[in-house]
């Protein structure tokens, strides 16, 4: 038996109550890194083109005016989120910090009060006041009477306001595209946010890193964003994603103008 000793600092009582301490925190944080956490992860969502159908089913339809063929697309872009019972460990949410395609977010901010049934039932209600304002704002704009145009929206179980925007441009665009033969896209996949009213003021909605992911990946390589949500949109921003700020309504028709026809296009 080998009567080799330890040094008498790593025996002393001070020493092995630091070690001691030591493992007690280590231990303590290994298990902090799988507690749930009242987090919830959310990342990049569909994207439906306002132009096109959802579910097999055609997003606008339009009667009471005649309806033009477009090309390219209008897509509105969504946030998808974990169930309000998946809480979110430590280690967990560190490595949806590191992840461009995840964010974390307080969970009663996506679930008010932890109840989803109440989440789904605000969300409803919100897109169905941007639908009513997206076509009060793209009929205003076309100085066309909502009396006579009618615009059934159709996005499945998608809710929220922040389709508001691409839904107005949308009615526009079927309506009287570029207002010369042409369509509002030039033939591109546009892709955007922005809630709006009935005046056609576009508003912030948040969640734009992750929205512009998810247009890059189906597609788009133009963004349309409220501006003041610029600082936000520039953070891993798609490669080939161009990013133009707008605040209105009249302003995004402007914007798509130009970048048809190779005007001055907004820029975060």
């Amino acid at each position: 038996m080998s009567d080799t000793k330890l040094p008498p600092a790593l025996t002393a009582p001070r020493t092995r109550a630091l070690a001691l301490c030591g493992a007690l925190v280590t231990a303590l944080f290994g298990v902090a890194a799988f507690v749930p956490l009242p987090y919830t992860l959310t990342f990049p969502g569909v994207t439906a083109d306002t132009l096109g159908s959802y579910q097999d089913r055609p997003v606008l339809t339009i009667t009471g005016a005649p309806v033009r063929s477009t090309q390219g697309q209008l897509r509105m872009v969504t946030i998808s989120a974990t169930n309000p019972g998946e809480r979110t460990s430590l280690w967990r949410s560190l490595e949806a910090w590191f992840d461009e395609d995840e964010a974390i977010r307080p969970t009663d901010t996506v679930y008010p009060q932890g109840n989803p049934a109440k989440a789904e039932e605000v969300n409803a209600q919100q897109m169905v006041e941007s639908q009513d304002a997206a076509t009060t704002a793209a009929l205003s704009y076309l100085q066309l009477s909502p009396a006579q145009v009618k615009v059934k929206v159709d996005l499945g179980d998608i809710g929220g306001p922040s389709a508001g925007q691409m839904l107005a441009l949308g009615i526009i665009d079927k309506l009287a595209g570029d207002g010369k033969g042409g369509d509002l896209t030039g033939g591109l996949t546009i892709a955007g946010t922005g809630t709006i009213d009935d005046q056609g003021v576009v508003g912030a909605v948040g969640g734009v890193p992750l929205k512009t992911q998810a247009a890059a990946r189906d597609g788009a390589t133009v963004f349309l964003l409220p501006k003041d949500e610029c600082t936000d949109a520039k953070v891993n921003t798609p490669a080939g994603l161009r990013l133009v700020p707008v605040g209105t309504l009249a302003e995004s028709v402007s914007a798509l103008e130009a970048l048809r026809t190779g005007g001055a296009v907004p820029t975060c």
